[in-house]
């Protein structure tokens, strides 16, 4: 599919899908929206060659959020309307999370208002120092959206998500890093960039038991501990029949480097 707000391209087995309206700060349009779910889909398809995504945005940030000069257009994205975070956002989000394979996110810029809650929906966040993270929303009167307020408390804490949102100030990379929400930080774009990509290829050689620790992780949110001891029971049931098992456990009887297929 030829996209104009967005560019998803494959490089081996990692899909390096970039926000792509540099002009506006890859500011999120009607038109990014509908791109980025039928890129969601692309991936979520059993036949996808991917098996992990790098998520990033193209020129000087990842992205400054709604782009708001659409608010007075019937067909973008109104900032605030329950219609477009429903129909819109929340199944790309859902999609998102529910992907059989890692994310990682190269953070570089602003990631701002919805941007923020994309480059969350990371299992690895990467950024540069350059990069710094903006709940935007109390400027204009909203609240934050794009499931920040569920994954912000959860990776920083109660007190400092709250005071980033209602006081709408810049937390920077390496602050961002210090509080848990960054795992790796780089320099400078260019090392962001080759340390992402290195980062998203080894992953796409993992086991195909990454995906099942990726549901894992976002169900021990929702899960009583008897809950989630019942799926981990299931989902190691389920990793241990894959080809990958039993690739991993015969390179480690003989002593060599497993050889993973994502299977």
């Amino acid at each position: 599919m030829d996209y104009q707000r967005i560019a998803l391209d494959y490089e081996g087995q990692v899909a390096v899908l970039t926000l792509n309206h540099p002009e506006v700060l890859n500011a999120v349009c009607s038109t990014m929206v509908e791109e980025l779910s039928d890129a969601m889909f692309e991936l979520a398809e059993p036949d996808c060659p991917a098996r992990c995504l790098l998520m990033t945005g193209a020129g000087r940030a990842f992205s400054s959020g709604a782009n708001l000069s659409a608010r007075g257009d019937s067909s973008g994205p109104r900032s605030g309307s329950r219609e477009t975070l429903r129909q819109g956002y929340h199944p790309v989000l859902m999609t998102m999370r529910d992907l059989e394979m890692p994310i990682v996110t190269a953070v570089h810029g602003p990631a701002a208002g919805v941007g923020m809650s994309f480059a969350m929906m990371g299992d690895f966040v990467c950024a540069s120092k350059e990069a710094y993270f903006l709940q935007a929303f109390a400027r204009i009167g909203l609240i934050p959206d794009g499931g920040a307020t569920f994954l912000l408390p959860r990776l920083i804490g109660w007190s400092r998500a709250v005071e980033l949102s209602m006081l709408a100030e810049k937390l920077p990379a390496e602050k961002a890093a210090e509080w848990g929400m960054v795992n790796r930080l780089y320099d400078d774009r260019d090392s962001l960039m080759t340390g992402a990509r290195e980062l998203a290829e080894r992953l796409a050689n993992g086991p195909r038991s990454l995906a099942l620790m990726r549901k894992a992780y976002w169900n021990t949110w929702q899960n009583s501990y008897e809950q989630q001891l019942d799926l981990e029971a299931k989902l190691q049931g389920q990793a241990s029949r894959t080809e990958d098992s039993s690739e991993g456990v015969a390179a480690f009887l003989e002593k060599r480097p497993a050889e993973f297929k994502g299977r």
